[in-house]
């Protein structure tokens, strides 16, 4: 029998700030955990789309994706139906509009960081299938960690 699979994707967003610097968003879970906005596809999203929805919805960013990262394959058990394939895809994403807002539902903040700070809260305190992608993440911006 076939583990359930589910598809998840966000990304490394970033902005660049009024001093021409780049700065890095991240979020922190509802658990207490530096991590990047991220959430499930829904029925008739490609996964692109799924990406900026979440994005969008848990941080208040209407962002542009710039390129695919990588993708995070795992598995978990869930109550339900036992052994589910995740796959989680990131982008680097570009942060067009918006107000940082946190979805307070889901999530208790959202900040803007220097690449250098982030990547110190990442491994501080982030999951560490997270360490590439925000690695690989500042390297497509120039920013070597």
């Amino acid at each position: 029998m076939m583990n359930k699979k589910e598809i998840s994707a966000g990304g490394v967003v970033y902005r660049t700030a009024e001093d021409g610097q780049i700065q890095i968003q991240l979020i922190v879970d509802r658990y207490g955990k530096t991590t990047l906005a991220k959430g499930k596809m829904e029925d008739g999203e490609t996964i692109e789309q799924t990406a900026l929805r979440e994005i969008l919805e848990e941080t208040g960013m209407v962002g542009r994706i710039v390129e695919p990262i990588n993708i995070i394959a795992y598995t978990y058990q869930h109550a339900e139906f036992g052994p589910v394939d995740k796959e989680v895809h990131y982008y680097l994403v570009a942060a067009e509009s918006g107000d940082l807002q946190p979805q307070i539902e889901e999530i208790k903040g959202v900040d803007w960081y220097a690449p250098e700070e982030a990547w110190s809260k990442q491994l501080q305190n982030g999951y560490d299938n997270n360490d590439d992608i925000l690695r690989i993440g500042l390297n497509k911006l120039g920013i070597n960690v």
